[in-house]
């Protein structure tokens, strides 16, 4: 196979003045002679952390740093660098670049790309939602279990699931557990969050990991869906409302499409510690999901 000619990089300074944001930090790592490792532990030194992975997107142009989180990274890579303040900063103000890492099919516009369907396998997921005593959603906990189907796989992109009435700027995403949080975007109804592995893994390797979206909507939740869009080995989703503030009646159900018609599929009654729950296997596309109706007051 032939081998890719390079894009050519060009001047540091002419490329500071008018960008591309990609090849501008390319020319700043090149002419500071420092290899992307040690890059990133002088970048540690100072207070941000930042995966090679990541540095190595946002100068060959596959990502473009967005978020408060990746923008004091940048100001810290100025510094590292020897440019002038915001003199890369200032380079992603016009707007988002176009992407051209591969992403998943149907992602919709202004997304973080995610591994498409042939990169890895969701073996299994788990959700446990959590109301209050007024009847509110205060917590999403997800803990997912998926198989690399290939090499460098080293991330996975979530989106937090729309609460009603929520205001997507107050709602948090959380990295627990064999993950940390990479690039967040807040444009839509709910955020979209990278979660960084920290390592690449192998082909047919595993990787189990936890990650928690946090809000208060103002207003009562009568219902959780989660939409399949990627197949799922085993899925289990849990409610778990106040033990003394109890739903009237609860049922879970099914539709065949995003956005279809909910099909019931049976009732569902809280046990002693105030839980609901449903499982299925093999989901390849739709939605399941677990309604509820709150007696009157």
């Amino acid at each position: 196979m032939p081998r890719r000619t390079p894009e050519p990089i060009g001047d540091r300074d002419a490329l500071l003045r008018s960008g591309p944001f990609h090849l501008a930090l390319r020319a700043c790592i090149r002419e500071s002679g420092l290899s992307l490792d040690r890059i990133r532990a002088r970048l540690a030194q100072r207070g941000p952390t930042v995966a090679l992975s990541t540095l190595s997107d946002w100068q060959r142009g596959h990502r473009r740093p967005g978020g408060e989180r990746s923008l004091e990274v940048i100001a810290a890579l100025e510094d590292v660098l020897g440019v002038p303040e915001r003199a890369l900063a200032g380079l992603l103000r016009p707007g988002p670049e176009p992407d051209r890492r591969p992403g998943a099919p149907g992602e919709p516009p202004g997304s973080l790309p995610a591994p498409r369907e042939q990169d890895l396998t969701v073996l299994s997921q788990h959700q446990t939602v959590t109301i209050d005593a007024a009847g509110r959603r205060t917590s999403v906990w997800t803990r997912t279990l998926i198989r690399a189907r290939r090499r460098g796989v080293d991330r996975y992109v979530v989106r937090s699931p729309a609460a009603p009435d929520a205001d997507p700027r107050t709602c948090e995403i959380l990295a627990l557990e064999n993950c940390h949080l990479g690039e967040v975007r807040r444009q839509g109804p709910a955020p979209v969050a990278e979660l960084l592995f920290g390592q690449m893994l192998r082909r047919g390797e595993s990787w189990a990991f936890e990650w928690e979206a946090r809000d208060r909507p103002p207003v009562p939740c009568a219902g959780h869906e989660y939409g399949v869009h990627r197949p799922v080995g085993q899925l289990l989703v849990e409610v778990r409302f106040d033990p003394l503030a109890p739903p009237e009646r609860c049922h879970s159900y099914t539709r065949r499409l995003p956005g279809g018609e909910p099909y019931p599929a049976g009732a569902l009654v809280p046990n002693a510690h105030g839980t609901v729950h449903l499982t299925a296997s093999g989901l390849p596309s739709g939605a399941v999901g677990i309604a509820w109706r709150w007696p009157s007051r």
